[in-house]
């Protein structure tokens, strides 16, 4: 069964000044009952616009999305009442205690006084904070925030959790207990999760990830996939001479390259056998060679032409200075 099934989905802005912006270009995945899935891409990208629209925050210009079966465009109050919601930036009041601000989110929710009772105590153990409840949250380090909010997000027994850059910011350490606590949260209520996010690393831990740039949806698969269908090993060499290289390759072993900054990279099947004898039959001067696995990073580079991280503040994040808080971030 689809938990979140997306449809064609669009969403376009117009800025100052009459210029149109496509942040969510026609883009269609679905997410299966109790899955992690995770939306890959940089800053600018739409993953945000797309998560907004699927919490009811934004409307789509065209197509539309369902959550838990309910369309985010007609049945609202459904949807939002199925999801867990955390956003990129904290939402907490952080002069009340992390048990008034998980009161404050029941009561909105229509969750009863035994309900909350029991629930809390859960919620609040399942991200290690039980101890911690009466603490004030302006007190909290940023990992015990996220915590917070995942348990907040919790309180009403979601369907979908769906978290938006969840660990940005937060230290290496912090951000695998995180991910300790989502593996648990998703064996133990058998809970389908989103999240949104520009880490390689994390992407691995996703059932499925699809990747997202500039507002399109380039792929759509199991990490592993992905990185099979890359086609075997990747070479890179550094010459001083590209030219030599290039001719070279193509002409000996009908290689073609690509650009990978400094080196000029190959594909080839068993890697290990293959580069002693390309190093032997190249004539022209190698300075430096590297021979590895492909990785997420190497899939991002083939199928958008750019590195993730090499992305610079784009026209859809220059948006939230046009279109008002908590509508501009993508």
């Amino acid at each position: 069964m689809k938990s979140v099934d997306v449809q064609n989905l669009t969403r376009k802005f117009k800025l100052k000044g009459g210029k149109k912006i496509t942040a969510v270009d026609n883009v269609s995945f679905s997410i299966e009952d109790g899955e992690i899935f995770g939306f890959l891409g940089p800053n600018g990208a739409g993953k945000s616009t797309t998560i907004n629209i699927l919490a009811t925050i934004d409307k789509a210009t065209s197509g539309d999305a369902t959550v838990n079966h309910f369309s985010v465009s007609k049945n609202k109050d459904e949807v939002r009442k199925s999801i867990g919601i955390v956003f990129q930036d904290s939402s907490l009041d952080d002069r009340l205690t992390a048990l008034e601000n998980l009161k404050f989110h029941a009561l909105l929710y229509g969750v009863n006084k035994n309900d909350f009772e029991k629930r809390v105590n859960e919620v609040m153990k399942l991200v290690d904070l039980w101890e911690r409840r009466n603490t004030i949250v302006k007190n909290f380090s940023g990992g015990m925030k996220r915590r917070l909010e995942i348990a907040r997000g919790l309180i009403h027994y979601p369907s979908v959790l769906i978290l938006d850059e969840p660990t940005t910011g937060l230290d290496p350490q912090t951000r695998n207990l995180l991910w300790e606590y989502l593996f648990k949260i998703k064996k133990e209520r058998d809970m389908t999760i989103m999240m949104t996010t520009h880490y390689m690393e994390e992407a691995e831990n996703c059932d499925r990830i699809g990747i997202i740039d500039r507002g399109k949806l380039v792929a759509l698969e199991t990490p592993a996939k992905l990185k099979h269908d890359m086609g075997g090993d990747l070479i890179r060499l550094k010459s001083d001479d590209v030219s030599a290289l290039k001719k070279e390759l193509k002409e000996k072993f009908n290689l073609e390259t690509e650009k990978y900054k400094e080196f000029q990279q190959i594909k080839v099947v068993r890697g290990e056998e293959f580069l002693p004898e390309l190093l032997k039959k190249l004539d022209t001067k190698i300075k430096a060679v590297e021979l590895r696995e492909p990785n997420l990073d190497d899939v991002f580079l083939s199928l958008t032409g750019h590195e993730i991280r090499d992305e610079k503040a784009s026209d859809h994040e220059k948006m939230a200075s046009h279109i008002g808080p908590g509508r501009g971030r993508h």
